[in-house]
């Protein structure tokens, strides 16, 4: 795994390889919370594209920080 620290810009998006670097789950895990709702809807940005806010990771990430567990 890589160990390098990962920088969230501070809007826009960002494409699931991106997450998974900063959230550590497989990608089923992630699309499986998505849809229960555990992780943020996803955003088609075209045909083939998703991409989640900026703005819902970082809430995410939020509250697991306060809520003191893991995501």
């Amino acid at each position: 795994m890589d160990t390098q620290l990962v920088s969230i810009p501070s809007s826009g998006f960002l494409r699931l390889p991106q997450i998974l670097k900063i959230i550590p789950v497989s990608k089923s895990a992630w699309w499986q919370g998505c849809k229960t709702g555990r992780f943020p809807r996803p955003v088609k940005l075209g045909p083939r594209t998703t991409a989640w806010r900026v703005s819902d990771i970082h809430t995410l990430i939020e509250r697991a920080g306060s809520e003191g567990g893991p995501y």
